[in-house]
């Protein structure tokens, strides 16, 4: 399957502050998620809770993105861009406040969910604006754009949460996320104007959406890469909420130190992303993410077969943890890249699908590195390992990257 190239690239003026701000809304969530890990023993500590009831705030604000992400990018086809993303800063902002003044672990839990709603908005139509402005190799390489600057957010939140956790508490964390939404509002209203003009935008109501939505579900190609992107994310945040007890409670680092495994790890993520937005355009977007997947299984098969044959050390599981994140630095922007060719008639719809997917199966994999009541090295790396292997599975079986779904026009 191929797709056309109809649209001209936007070149205006305003493009690189434009694609800034989308890359900060795609950055927030991911700090949103990742800020506050070093703070995790300290969370359970302030809250007298357990571990998993801590991991299950992440899964909570993971299941806020996918929801957001689902609804918001739909809806997003039928009322246009901008209201939708000023909505979604602003609210980002009040539940983070929220998150900063929780007295319990259940009122946190439930902030934590709308704060994912709110920061859903950011990322699910950050994405379709640059499919109304877009096309083909273009926006194969803004799409890269976002994605690489919304990796950058796993290497500074660590570290930020780290430093503002030696000056405060983890509330301190959330006020900083508040601010930031904030900044983010500010900037909508000045450089992303709407994209996405009355005359095409879907008409119809909510049926209209759901029947749009359904149309791409009943596309095998669809479900294929969905999945792989799916499971490649669940396999991410298994590792985030199972890694700062493996690094601080088996290895012994210290919050600090922590991060800085943490941003290492996520340097992977970026000069990765960064590698496919050089090779876009030259090498096939499925080539990239079959290369993605496969960097990811061995990474962890590697890592379960030293663990169960007793070598559990700093060093290897760090090393094998940074072969995890550069495999799905490929996995990430061309998985990407695919879904909105494919769903290239309903953006907003395919962006949401991608969203939904990513999350929920996120959300679900979350609490499972402790889910047996002590997370250790090798319950997150059986976690981890089981989400790659069904990320390959859906590539081979659903997705078939021999037969060139999403590809640009002109390329088989």
């Amino acid at each position: 399957m191929t797709v056309s190239t109809d649209r001209a690239p936007a070149r205006t003026a305003g493009t690189g502050l434009l694609i800034m701000v989308l890359g900060g809304l795609s950055a927030v969530s991911p700090f949103a998620i990742d800020m506050y890990a070093p703070g995790f023993p300290e969370i359970v500590a302030s809250f007298d809770t357990s571990k998993t009831a801590v991991q299950l705030s992440l899964t909570a604000c993971l299941v806020g993105l996918a929801v957001g992400q689902v609804v918001l990018g739909p809806v997003s086809d039928a009322l246009g861009r901008r209201r939708l993303l000023l909505a979604g800063s602003g609210l980002f902002s009040v539940f983070s406040l929220v998150c900063a003044c929780a007295p319990a672990i259940a009122v946190f839990d439930v902030a934590r969910l709308l704060q994912g709603i709110a920061g859903g908005a950011g990322i699910v139509i950050g994405r379709a604006v640059v499919s109304d402005r877009f096309s083909g190799t273009d926006a194969a390489r803004r799409l890269t754009t976002l994605s690489v600057i919304g990796s950058t957010a796993p290497v500074l939140a660590p570290v930020a949460g780290g430093l503002l956790l030696g000056v405060g508490s983890w509330r301190l964390v959330f006020v900083a996320l508040a601010v930031t939404g904030l900044l983010l509002f500010a900037a909508i209203r000045s450089w992303v104007p709407e994209s996405l003009p009355a005359g095409r935008r879907r008409t119809g109501g909510l049926p209209a959406v759901l029947a749009a939505m359904g149309g791409l579900l009943r596309r095998r190609e669809m479900i294929g890469h969905l999945l792989v992107m799916g499971c490649g994310l669940a396999a991410l945040f298994a590792y985030i909420t199972g890694s700062p007890f493996v690094f601080e409670n088996v290895y012994g680092l210290s919050p600090t130190a922590y991060s800085l495994v943490f941003a290492t790890n996520a340097v992977g993520t970026v000069a990765a992303g960064t590698v496919f937005g050089r090779l876009a355009g030259r090498v096939r977007l499925n080539s990239l993410l079959t290369a993605g997947v496969a960097v990811t299984v061995l990474a962890l098969v590697t890592l379960v077969t030293l663990l169960a044959a007793g070598v559990s050390t700093f060093p290897t599981t760090w090393a094998c943890l940074f072969g995890l994140t550069t495999g799905f630095g490929l996995l990430l922007p061309a998985a990407t890249t695919i879904v909105l060719a494919v769903g290239g008639d309903a953006p907003g719809a395919a962006s949401g699908l991608l969203g939904g997917a990513q999350f929920v199966l996120g959300a679900a994999a979350a609490p499972l590195p402790g889910v047996l009541g002590n997370t250790t090295a090798m319950s997150t790396a059986g976690v981890v390992l089981g989400c790659v292997l069904l990320s390959a599975t859906a590539l081979v079986t659903l997705a078939r990257p021999w037969q060139g779904h999403g590809e640009p026009a002109g390329r088989p």
